[in-house]
């Protein structure tokens, strides 16, 4: 299995946009690839999805581990494997190059890295950037094979960035991305969702040397896992999920988890008004429900998911999810929209980041916490989890909501008696 990890000099420098300029020329090329998203990232994995027609998953080495990474890559089963870094190289959960980085995850599973270097108003400097890098990759015991540049003025200055670090004896210049190459909009939480706009085609804007850019993969050493025979944790119970376009912020390894772990899966849509299926414990994972609340406003939902909740069955709510269970959502505008009023707090927009980073509960469970939302009550409320730091959430019988994205199988016991009937 060839992969490469195509990562950044710093958030914005255009890695998800040369990700998917090279998995669409892989696939043009008639390679057969799979992706994946360094950290927490909810959007990117649909943008490859959409190019590769495979799943990706997330592969984060703060709340995965580096073994649960290297055997979610192996299930891809692809030739090909192109992982898009999380903001910068050598940024993480803490430190320089720390858990949760790329730089982690290639030095920990020996997987190289193509560094993308944003040449916009650049031309001789990019040899001391690349340095650096190249210096701290070393440092840390992982190899930057390649360079790719974004947002290049011509064949001329393309010309000028690969002759200089061919001069100085770094990576070679193996592709790069024209200024005026498709770029997919952006919003609050990161880029638009496929389907919202066209797939963009990124090829007549790509230029590649392909000898050169297949050189830069490496082979990742696999190594078989000691094959343990497990209880499965949720056997027997069926657990209703909320997935449309509200609620998509859905790690694939999570749903997963949930079936390895016995379950039955039942999806329904509280954007289409649809009634809470027939379930032991629901789940509401996060989302957009700033961008429907009018919509939502009007959800024929709230009565079974608030007979669901009285009922005393566990539920699962998370960031978006949570919103829901308020008595409104103010967005943007000011403007308040009626939710399911199943708990007293109101959800208001902001116009800035309201909360970011990793997050753990005492009991083990790792996630992550990102929004512009803010929870306003006047009630007290019964802490849902014990966490290092963020969102505590809120606990309503046997309901736990808050503002954080959980990953399941960071702590299996402690999640699977989440979704479990309470004695």
């Amino acid at each position: 299995m060839k992969t490469v990890l195509v990562a950044g000099v710093q958030s914005g420098c255009g890695k998800t946009s040369i990700t998917l300029a090279l998995l669409q020329y892989l696939r043009k090329a008639g390679k057969d690839v799979g992706a994946f998203k360094t950290g927490p990232d909810f959007l990117d994995p649909l943008w490859h999805q959409a190019m590769t027609h495979k799943p990706s998953y997330n592969l984060d080495s703060h709340m995965m581990g580096v073994e649960a990474c290297r055997h979610t890559i192996y299930a891809n089963q692809s030739e090909f494997v192109v992982i898009e870094g999380v903001m910068g190289l050598f940024d993480g959960r803490e430190g320089v190059g720390g858990p949760g980085s790329g730089a982690h995850l290639a030095m920990e599973l020996a997987i190289p890295v193509c560094l993308v270097v944003d040449a916009k108003g650049m031309s001789g400097s990019i040899v001391p950037l690349v340095k650096g890098f190249i210096q701290q990759a070393n440092n840390q015991g992982f190899c930057i094979t390649a360079i790719i540049a974004n947002r290049v003025g011509s064949y001329r200055h393309a010309d000028l960035l690969s002759g200089f670090l061919t001069q100085y004896g770094l990576p070679p210049l193996v592709a790069w991305l024209e200024k005026d190459a498709p770029v997919i909009a952006e919003r609050h939480l990161g880029l638009t969702r496929p389907g919202e706009t066209e797939l963009p085609n990124f090829q007549t804007a790509f230029h590649v040397d392909e000898k050169q850019l297949l050189a830069s993969f490496g082979q990742l050493e696999f190594f078989e896992p000691e094959q343990v025979e497990q209880k499965k944790l949720l056997s027997g119970l069926t657990i209703g999920i909320a997935e449309d376009d509200v609620c998509c912020f859905i790690y694939k390894a999570n749903k997963d988890w949930l079936l390895e772990q016995g379950a039955t899966l039942k999806t329904f849509s509280p954007l289409a008004g649809e009634d809470v299926p027939p379930a032991d414990a629901l789940w509401l994972p996060g989302g957009y429900p700033e961008l429907y609340a009018q919509q939502l406003a009007l959800s024929k939902t709230w009565k079974s998911l608030n007979a669901f909740i009285e009922s005393g069955k566990p539920v699962l709510a998370e960031c978006g999810g949570a919103m829901l269970l308020g008595e409104q959502l103010i967005d943007k505008q000011g403007e308040a929209w009626p939710m399911a009023g199943a708990l007293p707090f109101t959800s208001r927009m902001q116009h800035k980041l309201a909360s970011l980073g990793y997050r753990q509960s005492t009991d083990g469970v790792k996630g992550h916490e990102f929004h512009h939302s803010i929870r306003e009550s006047t009630e007290d409320f019964d802490v849902a989890f014990d966490t290092d730091r963020g969102d505590k959430g809120l606990r309503y019988k046997n309901l736990r909501a808050s503002y954080i994205h959980w990953y399941f199988a960071s702590s299996p016991n402690t999640v699977a008696q989440w979704f479990r009937q309470a004695a």
